[in-house]
């Protein structure tokens, strides 16, 4: 529903009228919208400006998920039952780690990211992103997302390979391997050049998107960034159970993929799924190094029987 329409429907509404005053309205007008959608479309035309709507929606969104999904694993990490699932188990990080670790995070957030958020509206926008109602439906959503999950896989595994190059390890990426042992808050704890290249994957991917296509919605959008947010921050965790993605999706990477990557410094590149390093032999660990020696032997034994 568009926007106008529902506008002129409440406005007979004064200026100081509140969002619950709002969402009424909306109600009435618009009954064809679910519940999500009516507190959507509410929002946006209680705010009456659209970039500053989003602007804060999303910081807030991105604050509450990143903090949010890394409490339950600070708390797994003081709870001396869950140390057998711990991949690194004599590295636990103190809360003094953790909380000088958020402090860092908190403010890249709002002197680097946050500008990029306010951003995000008014170029996606010239680009054809929508975000009015009614949501697109869930299959479009789930698509969507799949793609991007591959696409942003594929950025960080090249960029991030890139930044274990010397003198850009050393300036860039190296902040972001303080610990060899990650946790959950440590998924963005990295340098501003290191978050603005490889968030670029994260919210590159869907601007171009709708560059090619001019079909992509808002809402898309969030659902992607809360997905990727869970993926980086339990990779981060140091944790491998029983009950772990990667042990239904063996494509998955997951926390053990990356916490080798972090332990031994280097392979294991890619974000999200194990094809890249696998197809380019840049898996770490022992096993991969022993796959490693064993064909760099047969091939050394072939020339000799030539």
């Amino acid at each position: 529903m568009a926007y106008a329409a529902l506008n002129s429907t409440i406005g007979g509404l004064s200026s100081t009228a509140t969002f619950s005053n709002v969402f009424d309205e909306v109600s009435k007008a618009a009954v064809d919208l679910n519940v999500a959608e009516r507190l959507w479309a509410s929002w946006y035309l209680w705010m009456q400006n659209d970039t500053i709507a989003t602007g804060i929606m999303s910081f807030v969104m991105h604050e509450v998920v990143y903090f949010g999904r890394s409490l339950p694993w600070m708390i797994i990490d003081a709870i001396p039952f869950f140390n057998k699932w711990k991949i690194q188990n004599t590295k636990v990080p103190t809360w003094k780690e953790q909380w000088e670790c958020a402090a860092l995070v908190l403010i890249s957030h709002c002197t680097v990211e946050l500008p990029q958020i306010w951003l995000f509206h008014p170029i996606a926008t010239y680009f054809g992103m929508q975000y009015g109602t009614p949501f697109p439906p869930w299959w479009k959503i789930a698509m969507q997302i799949v793609i991007f999950f591959i696409l942003e896989d594929a950025w960080h595994y090249w960029f991030h390979r890139a930044l274990h190059y010397g003198p850009l390890y050393k300036s860039i990426h190296k902040l972001h391997h303080t610990y060899s042992a990650p946790f959950g808050l440590a998924a963005e704890y990295a340098s501003p050049i290191e978050v603005m290249l490889l968030g670029f994957g994260i919210v590159g991917c869907p601007v171009v998107w709708v560059l090619i296509t001019n079909d992509f919605h808002l809402v898309t959008m969030y659902l992607w960034i809360v997905l990727r947010l869970f993926q980086a921050i339990d990779a981060h965790s140091g944790y491998d159970f029983p009950w772990s993605l990667r042990h239904i999706l063996p494509f998955w990477a997951g926390a053990d993929h990356h916490d080798l990557h972090h332990e031994r410094f280097i392979g294991n590149y890619a974000s999200s799924f194990r094809w890249w390093d696998y197809c380019l032999d840049t898996e770490a660990g022992e096993a991969a190094s022993k796959k490693r020696r064993e064909r760099k032997l047969a091939e050394i034994k072939a020339k000799k029987a030539q």
